[in-house]
């Protein structure tokens, strides 16, 4: 089983104390490089609008953008995590397995196949094949916000 175990101290009322533990869960097989940020950005609202296609983009303050690049080896995984903020992942080589803490069932991505994780959703990416598996995401989150928050197995 995968997991680190630690301890927190909460205080339940004045002069009381409970300990609980929580299993992170960290990656294996995973080499991340930051390529860019955190990269400041205002607030901004930005549209394209064609016939065929229409994407918006609005933030309320400011922003932080990374762009990180994954590579994880066969059998490898990122761990359980959530990010605070957007991230838009692209599969550049090798194929995705992705895992939701709130759905079982895994969703593939091939290379050259993209996908969007949201903010607070608990996930794991996991190298099911047997090559190295390359992703590049796009992350966009608040201003000042850490980037990655590792969560406990579901």
């Amino acid at each position: 089983a995968l997991g680190i175990a630690l301890s927190l101290l909460l205080v339940a009322t004045p002069g009381q104390a409970v300990t609980t533990t929580i299993a992170a869960t960290p990656g294996q097989g995973v080499t991340t490089t930051i390529l860019s940020g955190p990269v400041a950005l205002d607030a901004f609202h930005a549209m394209s609008n064609t016939p065929e296609h229409t994407a918006v983009f609005n933030t309320r303050g400011r922003s932080d953008v990374y762009i990180v690049q994954n590579v994880i080896a066969p059998g490898g995984h990122t761990g359980w995590h959530s990010h605070p903020g957007v991230s838009f992942v692209t599969v550049r080589s090798g194929a995705a397995t992705e895992y939701h803490g709130d759905d079982p069932s895994p969703h593939v991505y091939p290379a050259g196949s993209g996908f969007v994780e949201e903010a607070g959703r608990v996930h794991l990416i996991r190298n099911e094949g047997t090559t190295a598996l390359e992703l590049v995401a796009f992350q966009l989150i608040p201003f000042g916000a850490v980037r990655r928050i590792d969560e406990p197995a579901p």
